[in-house]
């Protein structure tokens, strides 16, 4: 019963494998298709326009700010109305009357006004601009360097699409053998050779080797998954790489951390843009100069403007003292920038530590390629032997299904290991890009 149910799990996931399509790709179309569509990339590039009009926002310390607006007024105040009649030019001797001053009649006046303010010198602003800037430029090489880390995500999900068909691949012919030795066994059990407990032992054989097809396709369709996510396909259809896997060569003495890497790059500017911060609030201690005018008109109408008139002028301001607000500020902004020198040198550091550790993991890699080689030929080899002699009588059925058990799990090994050689290749080139 429980070998029928697994039949029956194996035939319908095979089934609904073959209901989807299979669309065949080629690994430079993933890398286009993830470089133009992956969402993480299109969120970095917003995070980089969000930075970029923070640096805009700062061209306000040497462009004018200009406002114009249009005001209305109705009132029997004192000042107000005599104030009002006096931008107007309507002004006579009888509005000096003391009577018509304390008690004045319902007064209109319409203003419209032309603003002009233009910083002149602000050195906190300079610095703040400078800040800005290194930020923007950081964004930029984060926004690099998320997308080189999705090119490298890419082809690693690549090949473990590859891995996953080789599994399927090496499984479906143990299938095939593993069905062949069943119709010996059974051959051999009609003549009496074999006793029922061999042929039960090659039955479950068949329903081992049939689950871990099913578990193989899972991991195709798996990975074609993540493929589908990384490249931002809704429709998530299988995929079928263009090429197998392969061992990619590869030389690795030249190797090593570049200062000019994207990420290390820009923790530097972030480290720039501390320290402009910190010589802003430091900056924020002097005077600052503006220039200022506007232009005028008046009527007792909408819209109208009999009189007119302009202002212009200089402030010279100086924040003497605001408390401790300041001070504090300005050890803040310190903190900081010591803090970022500090997180430079840490990730610097620890990339180069990452980049020692990989440089052994692919030496190690490449001698159990050679191993793993070496006893794939070994079990293919000593499976051929043990076939033939088993079906000379000369073998038991225990020793055949362990032979092929070996062999079929040399050959997934071989492909595991060709797999962590290729992508500790793949992430040594990730750590060391200029």
């Amino acid at each position: 019963m429980r070998n029928t149910i697994t039949i029956l799990f194996f035939f319908f996931g095979i089934m609904y494998l073959q209901s989807q399509e299979v669309k065949s790709i080629s690994k430079s179309e993933v890398l286009i298709r993830v470089s133009e569509k992956n969402m993480t990339i299109k969120i970095s590039e917003e995070e980089f326009n969000a930075a970029k009009g923070d640096f805009k926002q700062t061209k306000a310390i040497f462009l004018p700010n200009i406002t114009a607006s249009h005001t209305g007024i109705s009132t029997t105040n004192p000042l107000m109305a005599f104030g009002a009649k006096l931008n107007q030019g309507i002004l006579t001797q009888a509005d000096f009357n003391p009577a018509l001053l304390n008690n004045p009649a319902q007064t209109q006046n319409f203003a419209t006004k032309i603003e002009i303010q233009q910083p002149l010198i602000n050195l906190d602003g300079f610095y703040q601009r400078k800040a800005a800037k290194s930020k923007m430029n950081a964004m930029s090489l984060q926004s690099e360097r998320t997308q080189d880390y999705l090119t490298f995500e890419a082809e690693k999900s690549f090949m473990q699409l590859q891995l996953a068909y080789k599994g399927v691949a090496v499984l479906e012919k143990v299938l095939a053998t593993a069905n062949e030795n069943k119709k010996m066994a059974d051959n051999s059990f009609k003549q009496g050779l074999l006793q029922r407990a061999d042929v039960l032992n090659v039955e479950v054989r068949v329903t081992e080797v049939k689950n871990q097809l099913q578990t193989a396709k899972s991991n195709v369709q798996n990975a074609s998954n993540y493929l589908s996510f990384l490249m931002n396909d809704k429709s998530y259809v299988i995929y079928k790489p263009t090429d197998s896997l392969s061992v990619i060569p590869m030389n690795i003495d030249d190797k090593i951390i570049s200062e000019n890497r994207a990420d290390i790059k820009a923790m530097q500017l972030a480290t720039n843009a501390y320290e402009a911060m910190n010589k802003a609030d430091k900056m924020a201690f002097l005077p600052t100069l503006n220039a200022f005018g506007s232009y005028e008109m008046y009527d007792n109408k909408v819209f109208q403007g009999n009189a007119n008139g302009y202002l212009i002028g200089a402030q010279l301001s100086w924040d003497i003292f605001k408390g401790s607000k300041r001070f504090g500020k300005t050890q803040k902004s310190k903190a900081e920038l010591e803090k970022s020198k500090l997180e430079y040198n840490q990730y610097v550091s620890k990339s180069n530590l990452e980049l020692n550790k990989v440089k052994r993991q692919l030496v190690d890699a490449k001698n159990r390629l050679v191993l793993t080689t070496l006893a794939l030929e070994q079990s293919e080899e000593s499976l051929r032997i043990i076939k033939n002699r088993f079906k000379e009588g000369l073998e038991k059925t225990s020793d055949l299904l362990l032979a092929e058990t070996k062999y079929a799990q040399k050959q997934l090994e071989y492909y595991q290991t060709i797999f962590e050689y290729n992508y500790t290749q793949k992430y040594l080139e990730f750590l060391t890009k200029k």
